[in-house]
């Protein structure tokens, strides 16, 4: 199948979109909006996406090719990560700096999303270190700090009325995701439960945790509820620990992506925001 090429940018001007279009060979090219082109018509090879690619990331554009016929349409299904992805936020990171930790926590969080940790040994760790802090903490830090990432609630908005159902699996917190859950519509929030006994963190997490198995398990698991398959499904993470939800996917995003996981993805959004998955499917 052809494929097409959606150039876009927050700060990218058409100018500099028809610059790396032509690169790209493009036959013809559509403004899609003041700071996107769709490029058709192009002769598709590893090489020239790379090129174009590096081109692109040095003008701050992301590139993206797919299938030259994927649409929106395609897909019945939209499954994010929550931390870094849906939100700007590692949420624990912010509750550890309640303690005076968040260096030690971040750390570890880091390599952990790099793929350098186990994530559920890095989870643990990471949450002893927040026991004896008080429950009211996680409510500062929602109320506080926590903001939706650039185009969230745009790409929300695009998916749902399309009538994509939509799913927040995350290595987080309940805490969060159950408040997410009403203030975006959402259909599914699955994460972990931090234990807490009278009004103070134990430092343990309750039950399973939602480790990147477990994300590829909950992302079949809706799946086969709504009547589709995993390739019915746009999947967005950051992080290692999302690269096997994201394996599954029939359009894999990594959005503001550790390394390791935009070379894996299908599709990288560098620069635009979250809502840049609608240009790209339109």
């Amino acid at each position: 199948m052809s494929k097409k090429l959606i150039l876009q940018g927050p700060d990218a001007d058409q100018a500099t979109l028809a610059r790396i279009a032509a690169l790209a060979g493009a036959r013809t090219t559509t403004a899609l909006n003041p700071h996107a082109l769709r490029c058709d018509g192009i002769d598709f090879t590893p090489e020239l996406k790379a090129a174009v690619e590096a081109a692109a990331f040095a003008a701050r554009v992301d590139a993206s090719f797919v299938d030259a016929g994927l649409s929106l349409a395609d897909f019945r299904l939209v499954a994010m990560d929550m931390d870094s992805t849906l939100i700007t936020i590692e949420c624990i990171d912010e509750i550890a700096d309640m303690q005076g930790l968040k260096p030690q926590v971040s750390s570890i969080t880091e390599a952990a999303m790099r793929g350098e940790l186990d994530f559920s040994e890095s989870l643990k760790r990471r949450v002893a270190l927040l026991e004896g802090l008080p429950v009211e903490a996680l409510g500062r830090v929602y109320d506080e700090r926590l903001a939706i990432s650039m185009g969230g609630e745009a790409m929300l908005a695009g998916v749902q009325a399309a009538g994509l159902k939509t799913l927040l699996v995350s290595g987080g917190f309940t805490f969060f995701t159950e408040r997410l859950k009403p203030r975006l519509g959402l259909d599914v929030t699955h994460a972990n439960v931090l234990e807490a006994e009278n009004g103070k963190l134990t430092g343990r997490v309750v039950g399973g945790i939602v480790d990147a198995e477990e994300k590829r398990r909950t992302v079949e698991r809706v799946c086969a509820d709504l009547g589709i398959t995993p390739r019915q499904a746009i999947v967005m993470g950051d992080g290692a620990n999302d690269l096997k939800m994201m394996g599954i996917a029939g359009l894999s995003v990594a959005f503001r992506a550790k390394p390791v996981v935009r070379a894996q993805a299908d599709i990288a959004l560098n620069f635009s925001g979250l809502d840049g998955v609608l240009a790209i499917l339109a």
